[in-house]
């Protein structure tokens, strides 16, 4: 009976905290990383860095003055020289560390092997970035970031920045406008396409610049942001209304532009621009942002009419997308499909779009449309994405960089309600005026009365 009891006081609580710890993994694995994880993964890397950079390859041969002066003191054979490690810095969702790399050594040592130092050191992953030349931060995840999404309190966000998504190294991904100006958003549907939509219009909505939209799907996708835009077209005949008015602003602001480089002999030479940023700030227009939901309904013609129409819209967002940026005037093309064989000036068109977000797609022609040209191991990635997990794309960019990223929820109602608060954020542009949605007035909600009222007897 003694050792029964015995076993229950020691073995229910180490039962407990085993099922406690396994729980907290699956269901809360910030919390088990902080608590567990981390202690262990330190303990981890402390007590085995020698040895795994040396299986791993990542060591080098001592130099002659260390041989001569271990020889002479402790007379044994020196080991290979693993790079010289710096503090360990914890984080919410795992660890970093800085490497000063030994001579011969390159980053792209470190990348090729960051699997093996995965395995390890019992990580979800690590990555490898460049700090500077000689210097790199190896980057540890805990656990899977990209699992259930927590954007970061403290990011770096300005104007025309939007921090829309977590990357899978848990940084957040940042749709900056003056950066990557244009853009190139594919998705299936129920693939999390409308989500990147959705925060990307209420993180710009609170900004001063002008939100312009062509929704061919009679604006279901962008109508519940009415009171923040400045324009909508919901179907291809107002688009090809709307596109010349757009262009005949770019052209306007070109005027300015030049009319600012008629230079007297005596003006300064930071004076001299050749877009709106370096105009004076009462002279410099405000910045547009087209979105394009749907682009591939641009494209689709039935008549010999519609095909002269489409060809009119696709020059034009052509132009935008060439000359928009010195402008201050910005495209965001969305859709589920986007290739060659959608017409003429398709691939025109996606070769203006330097940034590319590929979300689940219903055909692997689609992925190699948006991300072929970049790598081909992301559009790989963007194949594999699993239906389960909506808002989960490859993002990247014409630099040849790419990464995974996932979108946090958001649900319609906050960001329509964002829009509606930032309404009086609309800017005054006469040419728009006429595309301006028609916004319906909230019914008022009369408070009940306190007292209820009885009907006077007699």
């Amino acid at each position: 009976m003694s050792d029964l009891t015995t076993l229950l006081e020691v073995g229910g609580p180490v039962a407990a905290l085993g099922g406690g710890a396994a729980y907290a993994r699956a269901k809360h694995p910030a919390a088990y990383w902080s608590t567990v994880g981390l202690p262990v993964s330190t303990v981890r890397l402390l007590s085995t860095y020698g040895s795994v950079m040396e299986a791993c390859g990542l060591t080098v041969a001592p130099s002659r003055l260390r041989v001569l002066a271990a020889k002479a003191m402790t007379r044994r054979e020196v080991r290979p020289v693993p790079p010289r490690r710096g503090l360990l810095r914890p984080t919410t969702t795992g660890l970093r560390i800085r490497l000063r790399l030994a001579p011969g050594q390159e980053p792209a040592d470190f990348a090729a092997s960051a699997e093996r130092l995965r395995h390890a050191w019992g990580v979800h992953a690590v990555y490898v970035t460049p700090v500077k030349p000689g210097v790199i931060e190896l980057r540890l995840v805990g656990y899977d970031v990209l699992r259930r999404v927590r954007m970061p309190r403290k990011i770096a966000d300005g104007f025309l920045k939007v921090p829309v998504a977590l990357r899978e190294d848990a940084t957040p991904f940042v749709r900056d406008y003056r950066t990557i100006p244009h853009q190139l958003t594919l998705g299936a549907t129920l693939s999390g396409k409308s989500m990147y939509l959705r925060h990307l219009i209420a993180g710009l909505a609170p900004q001063p610049v002008a939100l312009v939209g062509i929704d061919c799907k009679r604006g279901v996708e962008l109508a519940p942001f009415a009171p923040r835009l400045s324009a909508l077209a919901t179907d291809p005949e107002q688009a090809a209304e709307l596109l010349p008015v757009l262009v005949k602003e770019m052209e306007d602001r070109y005027d300015l532009i030049k009319a600012r480089q008629g230079i007297a002999p005596g003006t300064p030479d930071e004076e001299i621009t050749s877009d709106i940023w370096g105009l004076p700030e009462q002279e410099r227009p405000v910045p547009v942002v087209l979105f394009v939901d749907e682009v591939a309904e641009l494209f689709l013609v039935a008549t010999k009419k519609d095909e002269e129409r489409r060809d009119e819209m696709v020059t034009q967002l052509i132009r935008l997308a060439q000359l928009g940026r010195a402008a201050g005037m910005y495209l965001e093309v969305c859709g589920q499909r986007f290739g060659a064989e959608l017409g003429k000036g398709a691939t025109m068109l996606r070769a203006q779009l330097t940034g590319r977000v590929c979300h689940r797609v219903n055909d692997e022609a689609s992925a190699k449309m948006a991300l072929g040209d970049i790598a081909p191991e992301a559009a790989m990635a963007a194949c594999s994405i699993p239906p389960e997990r909506p808002g989960l794309a490859v993002a990247g960019d014409t630099s040849g960089g790419w990464s995974r990223i996932r979108t946090p929820y958001l649900s319609l109602t906050d960001a329509a309600e964002t829009c509606r608060t930032s309404a009086g954020l609309v800017p005054d542009l006469p040419a728009l005026e006429p595309f301006r949605p028609d916004v319906p007035e909230r019914p008022v909600e009369h408070a009940a009365p306190v007292v209820l009222p009885h009907p006077v007897t007699d």
